[in-house]
């Protein structure tokens, strides 16, 4: 909302609210998402406020802004065959999910949103947002967002998920408008998938969502590379890859710093620090960091993996980086990497391709201090997402009646 345009106020002096539902059964990316959306929707209008559902057992670490809060649902973690169990002790995945709806569904009423905002799932984790759609089309109070990144998967496999999900009906039936967080020149992440032409006309391709390049701290002593997995769940063999790399040529520069990422813990991790305490400073590691913006501020260049999020702070801060994307259990990061280095954007270090082997890693690492900046081949409106989703915010809450603000 503009500083000229006055703040949709009802006659108790209500301001906006705005309610993002983010299901985070694995990893960082749309709770981050969801935060940072948030942030930039209160910022431009400070009568708004914003309540973020999330699943993610990480919640609690992040900062939020002022305005901005969150609520934790009922963990589900995913088991290696795909199939989901439940992080509540004594309850199975069916009760889970009927517990998180519910909550879901009363916060809807309580909280009485102007605009709700779901992230990537239609339908929500197993459905279980669809009462709480149904409840808020009903009253006709509310419009309902449908928030996709850029690339969701190959187009055969999407389809075949949103058919076995309903997901496409629930994009047909209940959503007043679709943003996609990129742009089409750069990926449709529907192409696969038969949308109507009505829901195809509700389409708005936002561009991406640029990091907060405000205040940062002081980062560590440089020159140095930044190596992050993001949320490190799936991490360990590009950390090991780095690791590696720094093992293998002793006069590898510059240093690393390595940001482990949360979910990268356990054997795994405690192995990962005994290499880098070998390694006399020219790694040093942390945990998780919060505030990764001020370590992407400092750094020479990046290794990464292909996540939404990580993007979005390679092409904020634009650093020079290598993109390690996986493979499984979906290719949706190998397919962003893959055009994002067509476009000059990055580079990527391709397993069939390269190699994932420590003299290809050498070799990306010492390539980092020639290769270009992605400014070098951005696009216009490539990082305008915030400020387009504003925007739309902005229009959807001047659509409502006046009392649905009350």
């Amino acid at each position: 909302m503009s500083a000229s345009t006055p703040a949709r106020l009802g006659p108790s002096g209500r301001g906006p609210r705005i309610l993002f539902y983010s299901h985070d059964t694995f990893g960082l990316g749309h709770l981050r998402r969801s935060r940072a959306l948030a942030a930039a929707i209160t910022s431009a209008d400070r009568t708004a406020s914003a309540m973020i559902l999330t699943g993610s057992p990480v919640a609690g670490r992040f900062a939020f802004p002022n305005r901005v809060d969150h609520m934790r649902l009922p963990g589900v973690i995913k088991r290696s065959d795909g199939s989901y169990a439940s992080r509540t002790m004594g309850m199975n995945i069916e009760e889970t999910t009927e517990l998180r709806a519910g909550l879901i569904r009363s916060t809807a009423e309580q909280f009485a949103p102007d605009i709700l905002v779901v992230d990537k799932e239609p339908c929500g984790f197993r459905g279980e947002l669809l009462p709480t759609l149904e409840l808020l089309q009903q009253q006709g109070k509310a419009k309902l967002v449908l928030g996709l990144r850029d690339v969701l998967d190959e187009p055969e496999v999407l389809r075949a998920e949103w058919d076995r999900k309903g997901a496409l009906a629930a994009a047909e039936q209940f959503y007043d408008e679709i943003w996609v967080y990129g742009l089409r020149d750069v990926y449709d992440p529907t192409a696969g998938l038969d949308l109507s032409a009505a829901a195809q006309a509700r389409m708005h391709w936002t561009g991406y969502l640029r990091r907060d390049l405000g205040t940062v701290g002081e980062p560590p002593e440089r020159p140095y590379v930044l190596i992050t997995p993001g949320g490190g769940g799936d991490g360990a063999m590009m950390v090991d890859l780095a690791i590696s790399a720094y093992e293998r040529d002793p006069d590898l520069m510059p240093r690393a710093v390595l940001v482990y990422g949360p979910f990268l813990s356990g054997e795994t991790r405690a192995a990962f620090e005994d290499r880098v305490a070998a390694l006399d400073g020219r790694v040093t590691a942390v945990g998780f960091e919060s505030e990764i913006e001020t370590l992407f501020a400092g750094a020479q260049g990046v290794i990464c993996m292909g996540g939404y999020n990580t993007f979005c702070e390679v092409l904020s801060f634009d650093k020079p980086a290598v993109i390690v994307p996986r493979t499984t259990p979906r290719l949706e990061q190998w397919i962003r990497a893959s055009r994002a280095e067509e476009l000059g954007l990055v580079t990527m270090l391709d397993e069939t391709r390269d190699g994932w082997t420590p003299q290809a890693m050498i070799g990306a690492i010492r390539a980092l201090e020639r290769q270009p900046r992605p400014s070098q081949a951005i696009s216009d409106g490539l990082l305008d997402g915030l400020d387009y989703v504003t925007g739309r915010v902005d229009t959807l809450l001047h659509q409502l009646p006046r009392e649905a603000a009350e």
